[in-house]
């Protein structure tokens, strides 16, 4: 079982967002208890006229969902992971806290039922679930070809987007015929790396052990650009670690090939009547606006 690419949060971001959560959970304790170049069409990104913030969005206005039969549900027993912020974290008193807990909330409040959320160790979540111990799994667990055979997914709502980052005072074009010679700094060994591999040919790739050396490489002016995950970039660019030295270029990249099929909700296989509703609920919540106001506290700088 593994999560969506460039692992959120953890790592050299890390540091960063437990210092932003603490503004997070203020701002998020009102909320009630109950196609650039490489993008993918399938998921449109909506330009907020406020702030010209970007939100992704799943979900078609053409194809609304029928109300599922709610009458079988009475409670939900949402379980999700203990350190994985900003998705799932312990809040004030350990209380679960975070992106994905909010939203389990959201969707209880949508359904009219009764919510609970327990936090487990990430690796044992699937096991708790199908062996009974909770009811849905909300926990930024990647869909993949492998995981479909242990759960079923709610719709999908999120994924992780891949972002170049150069420095403030650079312009530069991120098309890949106009990259050629170009440096960029990528982790070694991920989907990123193997993206500009296969895309962006012309490229020179300068490949770092982990993400605080590829930024600081960046920073340092030794490379043009860096290339990673769009989530964790988007907290150190808001964030005083950057110093306010960069910001995006170009993206996002959602290629399912290389960066995943999204995150959904999982269940038990066979549990319709519960994905059905989660994914009724999850439309809801977009189209009321809902989705997009929890969306925006928790990404300040939008990834996408």
């Amino acid at each position: 079982m593994h999560r969506t690419c460039g692992q959120g949060a953890r790592g050299g971001v890390k540091s960063l967002l437990l210092v932003m959560l603490a503004a997070l959970t203020l701002a998020t304790a009102a909320l009630p208890a109950k196609a650039q170049q490489g993008a993918s069409p399938a998921v449109p990104v909506v330009k907020q006229p406020a702030d010209a913030m970007a939100v992704p969005s799943f979900w078609d206005p053409r194809r609304r969902p029928e109300r599922p039969d709610l009458s079988r549900l009475s409670i939900i027993r949402f379980l999700t992971e203990t350190d994985y912020p900003p998705f799932n974290y312990s809040g004030p008193d350990n209380v679960p806290a975070g992106f994905n807990v909010d939203l389990a909330r959201l969707i209880c409040e949508e359904i009219k039922v009764a919510c609970t959320v327990q936090m487990r160790r990430f690796d044992t979540l699937i096991g708790a679930l199908n062996s009974n111990n909770g009811d849905a799994v909300i926990a930024s667990i990647a869909e993949t070809p492998e995981m479909r055979r242990q759960v079923d997914f709610s719709d999908p709502y999120y994924r992780t987007p891949a972002r170049f980052v150069s420095r403030r005072d650079v312009e530069i074009d991120v098309r890949p015929e106009a990259l050629e010679g170009k440096k960029i700094a990528v982790v070694a060994g991920t989907a990123h790396e193997a993206y500009l591999k296969t895309l962006f040919t012309e490229a020179e790739l300068h490949l770092y052990p982990n993400s605080d050396a590829a930024r600081f490489a960046l920073r340092k002016g030794e490379v043009d650009l860096l290339f990673g995950d769009g989530i964790a970039l988007a907290f150190w660019l808001n964030g005083t670690d950057s110093g306010g030295c960069c910001v995006f270029r170009g993206g996002p990249y959602i290629e399912s090939r290389f960066f995943g099929e999204g995150v959904g909700i999982a269940v038990k296989r066979g549990n319709d009547v519960l994905r059905q509703a989660i994914n009724w609920a999850l439309f809801r919540l977009w189209e009321k606006g809902s989705f997009t106001d929890l969306w925006l506290r928790y990404f300040p700088v939008s990834p996408f």
